[in-house]
């Protein structure tokens, strides 16, 4: 057995029942299992692993739940750069025509080191092309390397231009091997229980590159085998106007009669969820991943999350594919959400803290998870921690907490994953950084032409 003490926080925030928020806290964690909570003073006195937390804030670690790892080998490419999303797809597919497995698996890593650093713990992929012998079991095995907790979503596209869709054909695949897979893939790596590092999610990928029929066998497959379901809805305007022409009904109604929504479901944007429609995802609790900088980027507007929250929709945050953000800072993309709230609302909207808890115990109820986003006994013991003696967050002592949010977002300290700490003064304890960074620009030169 190994045991962990997170000792001295200046604030430890625990998102528990009560959203205490400890000064001088810490907690004691046994095989990566949370066992204490509270001052520090009343922890026990050694661990196998002792962090001290003295001056910084400690979070539970951060989730996010909607990403393209493979995008990061494609930012800002010049052609796609002021394109909306129909436009950018369209100028991008191409590119990414020639990802290889090798592509997968270290860009997977580059976005999972990002993450990381910005403090995320747990995250979803939605990977939904694979040309030249990709394979989804090739981000997974990249990302059991790093050690983050992951929902990896096997994506799919089937119909091409050729049909009516978005895509070119030589990137959508037969709904029979789309099918096929995705159950391979359930049965090899799929892991339901309490704590599990890696779990799979059925995830066609929109409604302008695949069937309908894909998507209702691909909800039965899900609920035969007990898994979630995501995929990407009313992201903007044209995505609103495709489903109106190509199926007489809103995205919402477009969901509910596949059989996509329930618990067991988060969709992507939900820039345009209209009134009726987020009263279907409150009524079923159909979460959503809120995506708010690349909404931005793709100029797609601000989604309603105050009426969301409101109405009783589970709302979870996600940084999106790094080619339409094009970053994967996760607590930068939680200050983006609590301003562009503010923008679209008004500036009694969105405060730091309900930011922060859409952000961690938010995007644990989107994935269906119990055992993470809070620290608390019975929990994971997943967390993060930031150093206040950032120049970008002198003067704000008083606030700490709301200071991530309200301040330029800073990297972390340290983040521990079920016990294990990942990062510690900052740095990656198991990836070399430098030579990653190196291998990945390669790969995105090529893949770039």
């Amino acid at each position: 057995m190994t045991t962990l003490l997170v000792r001295n926080a200046d604030v430890l925030v625990t998102m528990d029942a009560a959203r205490r928020e400890i000064a001088g806290g810490g907690f004691f964690a046994r095989d990566g299992v949370i066992e204490a909570v509270g001052p520090t003073e009343t922890m026990p006195a050694t661990a196998d692993t002792v962090v001290d937390a003295r001056g910084q804030v400690v979070l539970p670690g951060l989730v996010n739940t909607h990403h393209h790892f493979y995008q990061t080998l494609t930012r800002v490419l010049r052609p796609a750069q002021d394109a909306e999303l129909f436009g950018w797809l369209r100028t991008l597919y191409p590119v990414w025509e020639r990802l290889t497995p090798e592509m997968v698996a270290v860009s997977t890593q580059l976005a999972l080191a990002e993450l990381m650093l910005s403090g995320c713990t747990t995250s979803s992929d939605h990977l939904y092309l694979f040309p030249n012998g990709c394979r989804l079991d090739d981000s997974l095995e990249a990302t059991a390397e790093v050690g983050l907790r992951f929902h990896a979503a096997r994506g799919a596209m089937s119909v091409g231009a050729s049909a009516g869709g978005l895509p070119p054909d030589s990137v959508v695949e037969r709904e029979e091997a789309i099918l096929a897979d995705t159950e391979r893939l359930i049965g090899r790596w799929h892991d339901p229980a309490r704590f599990a590092m890696q779990r799979i999610v059925v995830a066609p990928c929109s409604p302008f590159s695949v069937s309908q029929g894909l998507m209702r066998d691909a909800a039965v497959l899900a609920r035969r085998h007990g898994v979630h379901l995501h995929t990407h809805l009313a992201e903007n305007d044209n995505d609103i106007a495709y489903t109106r022409e190509k199926f007489g009904c809103t995205p919402a109604e477009y969901a509910e009669d596949l059989g996509w929504l329930g618990p067991d479901v988060w969709h992507a944007h939900c820039v345009k969820l209209d009134a009726a429609g987020i009263a279907a995802f409150a009524r079923t609790g159909t979460g959503v991943a809120h995506c708010p900088g690349s909404n931005m980027r793709l100029g797609s507007g601000i989604a309603p999350i105050r009426a969301m929250r409101d109405a009783g929709v589970p709302v979870a945050l996600a940084v999106d594919g790094s080619a339409s953000n094009d970053s994967s800072h996760l607590l930068g993309e939680a200050r983006l959400g609590l301003l562009l709230q503010r923008v679209g609302f008004g500036a009694t909207a969105m405060g730091a803290r309900e930011m922060l808890e859409i952000a961690t115990l938010g995007g644990a109820r989107v994935l269906g998870r119990d055992d993470i986003g809070a620290l608390a006994p019975g929990m994971a013991a997943d967390c993060v921690s930031f150093a206040l003696d950032e120049v970008a967050l002198a003067g704000a002592r008083h606030d700490p907490v709301a200071a991530l949010l309200f301040c330029q977002s800073p990297n972390v300290a340290t983040s521990v994953v079920h016990g294990r700490v990942l990062v510690q003064h900052g740095r990656p304890t198991a990836l070399d950084l430098r030579a990653l960074i190196e291998r990945h620009n390669r790969l995105a030169r090529h893949i770039a032409g």
